[in-house]
């Protein structure tokens, strides 16, 4: 099982990353885990659009979804003509929210008989996100609420005995130390720093600091922890010493293009 960081920004793109979307191969299976905001475009530099063979969407903030809209583009209108739909994994009504984004036009969809997909159910095949266990291609995942304003997931995907969490978007959580139970890596988001003395209270139930994440990773017990869903105003150098003061195993942070074999 490989992971490649495709974007990792934090709730809007950056000047060096896209917003959140991770590649995820085995036995020449692609899984794309988020499809977020200007993702598409660094997705060709490691996999071609047409060889991707599921999405699995964690939740429907635009930083983590947005870009399927573009996907659907790509897939609908190719030269050689439409490509077959994609099994895109998802929350409840992600086909109609993201068909009403493509359409944008209120005035078609007062009709009665305007398509409120706006065309996209004809490009990805959807399926409902619950709790539990699933088998994706050659994949088990295991799909955990978050806590997050929206409806939230993590993952949890294994492989011939080595496992991968995705934490997606959440503030703390004793679901997501159960989901990340002993593996190998741990994709922790760490959107926050701790405050300064008089700042302003973080808000509660929405994401984690850096600690949190270490936090959550030393409990879990997982081998190796990278940050993600790094906001691009937040210093870098202390995210990754303040999550230091509570993991003390191999620590990085994520960033587009970095690779994990889980081998």
């Amino acid at each position: 099982m490989r992971l490649t960081i495709v974007g990792c920004s934090g709730s809007f793109p950056g000047p060096d990353s896209p917003a959140s979307c991770y590649l995820v191969e085995a036995e020449g299976f692609r899984l794309l885990i988020d499809l977020g905001s200007g993702a598409l475009g660094a997705v060709q530099r490691y996999a071609s659009l047409y060889e991707i063979d599921a999405v699995c969407v964690s939740h429907l903030h635009a930083d983590h979804c947005l870009d399927l809209c573009d996907y659907s583009v790509a897939r609908r209108f190719h030269p050689d003509g439409p490509k077959p739909p994609v099994p895109v994994y998802a929350p409840a009504e992600a086909a109609l929210r993201l068909g009403r984004a493509l359409g944008a036009d209120p005035a078609a969809d007062a009709q009665q008989d305007a398509d409120p997909y706006h065309g996209i159910t004809e490009m990805f095949d959807f399926t409902t996100i619950t709790p539990g266990v699933s088998e994706i291609g050659p994949l088990r995942v295991t799909a955990a609420r978050m806590n997050h304003p929206v409806q939230t997931f993590g993952f949890r995907l294994e492989h011939r005995g080595r496992s991968l969490a995705y934490s997606a978007d959440t503030g703390p959580s004793d679901a997501l130390a159960e989901l990340a139970d002993g593996v190998d890596v741990l994709l922790c988001e760490a959107s926050f720093l701790e405050p300064a003395n008089g700042a302003a209270p973080l808000p509660e139930d929405l994401h984690l600091t850096a600690r949190q994440a270490a936090e959550h990773a030393t409990r879990a017990g997982v081998g190796q922890l990278v940050l993600t869903h790094l906001v691009p105003w937040n210093d870098q150098s202390r995210t990754l010493d303040e999550a230091g003061q509570a993991f003390s195993g191999a620590l990085s942070l994520a960033a587009p293009g970095l690779g994990f074999v889980l081998d």
